[in-house]
């Protein structure tokens, strides 16, 4: 059986960073996937649940709310690694093309104060698996150390 794309990456040389995972034609419409890797894979801990559930929230409405975004994001949501996140966009994009918006998007997340969006009974099946400290916190790190700066490395997967 052949490798799926995102298991042909050396994950020992991948630093967190904002990464095109792969571009995928459907129809006459390009899909660009986005790795949005915020930890260091097999190099420090993963994230928790609590904070990966409540990123996804705080993402997922920050790009369905935007503007200039809403009608190109096709999913928002994390790796099973839980070392980061993947960004689904109609459209041909580099990682270059979104920095700007993944920094709205994690300033929102590190800003973020009160009741998380779509955090009930109603609105989720496990919606008492927050953590919106951490959440903060994991944002404004990946801003510091990933966004703010960010170089071709950061950018272009490893060889």
């Amino acid at each position: 059986m052949e490798k799926i794309a995102s298991f042909t990456i050396d994950h020992i040389k991948l630093l967190p960073g904002l990464y095109v995972s792969r571009k995928d034609h459907v129809g006459s419409e390009v899909i660009t996937t986005f790795d949005i890797r915020m930890t260091k894979p097999n190099g420090e801990p993963v994230m928790n649940t609590a904070e990966v559930h409540t990123i996804e929230h705080l993402g997922a409405t920050f790009l369905r709310n935007d503007e200039n975004w809403k009608d190109r994001t096709v999913y928002f949501g994390p790796m099973g690694c839980r070392t980061g996140f993947y960004l689904l966009l109609a459209g041909d994009y580099t990682s270059e093309d979104i920095v700007s918006l993944m920094k709205e998007m994690f300033t929102f997340i590190r800003d973020f104060d009160g009741e998380v969006p779509g955090a009930s009974p109603k609105d989720c099946g496990n919606y008492l698996d927050m953590n919106l400290p951490m959440a903060n916190w994991l944002a404004d790190r990946y801003l510091r150390e990933v966004l703010d700066g960010i170089t071709k490395e950061r950018l272009v997967y490893p060889e």
